[in-house]
């Protein structure tokens, strides 16, 4: 099935129209707020059976929609619509506190966005000795669930650590190894690069306890030395250096509530 995401363009070629709140507006219309593209773009989308409202399979271009109530899926993923909530996704420094504050003076997250137009709290945590991507949101049932092991969130790492990891190493990483108590494994682990003294990563992992990549690393006598989150289920840093945040677009938003439920 093509991808909805193929037809994406940020602009409708049609002008926007006033709607009283909670008035029932036309599907297409709703969709290509989204930015889905064109309302005939989007009337294409309706007349080939990929979109469904509520559950149920809509293809008449007549139907109306609750704009701000109505659960809409195009290809599965759900589309974001204007609800009031907010995602960011931020370039956390190393070396800055994942807190919206701290009382003994030292750089955390809630510096950065204590001037934001809405309250963001952070999803999830990153040590201060780890830099790389945290998602900060206004939505508290959205970052429940994106913290809750239930819903198998996979979150991707770059780490460097200390000497040459061989087979027996990361066997041991996809295998599990025992943390206080409790087997934990990665999901994936990638060898990107080594040299005489380190290696370097790619891991991912559904855990979220505190510090548990270097925990496991340390346990095979790996230290890490550095560690970059990259992507956090559906959501990825990209090219954003430390300290930078930028919102998430309608679509990612869409893929990111499809993947806890939503």
């Amino acid at each position: 099935m093509d991808n909805a995401q193929d037809d994406l363009t940020n602009e409708s070629n049609e002008p926007n129209e006033p709607n009283e709140p909670n008035e029932p507006i036309r599907l297409q219309k709703v969709l290509a707020a989204a930015g889905l593209g064109s309302r005939r773009k989007c009337e294409v989308l309706i007349e080939s059976g990929r979109v469904t409202v509520d559950g149920q399979l809509v293809t008449e271009l007549g139907s109306r929609v609750d704009p701000d109530n109505s659960v809409i899926h195009v290809d599965g993923v759900r589309i974001a619509q204007a609800s009031g909530h907010v995602v960011l996704a931020f370039h956390k420094p190393e070396g800055m506190i994942t807190a919206m504050s701290e009382p003994h003076g030292r750089s955390c997250v809630g510096d950065v966005f204590a001037d934001y137009p809405v309250r963001l709290f952070h999803v999830g945590r990153l040590d201060g000795d780890s830099e790389g991507l945290l998602l900060m949101t206004n939505d508290g049932e959205l970052a429940q669930r994106l913290g809750h092991p239930s819903y198998g969130i996979v979150k991707t790492y770059v780490v460097r650590a200390a000497g040459i990891l061989d087979k027996t190493d990361i066997a041991q990483l996809a295998s599990g190894i025992e943390i206080e108590g409790r087997k934990v494994a990665v999901t994936n682990v990638k060898v990107m690069d080594t040299t005489s003294q380190e290696s370097v990563l790619e891991v991912s992992i559904h855990e979220g306890r505190n510090r548990i990549i270097r925990r496991m690393f340390d346990e095979i006598g790996h230290p890490v030395t550095r560690l970059v989150r990259t992507q956090v289920g559906p959501i990825r840093l990209g090219n954003l250096s430390p300290g930078q945040h930028r919102e998430l677009i309608r679509q990612e938003m869409g893929r990111l509530y499809t993947a806890v439920g939503l």
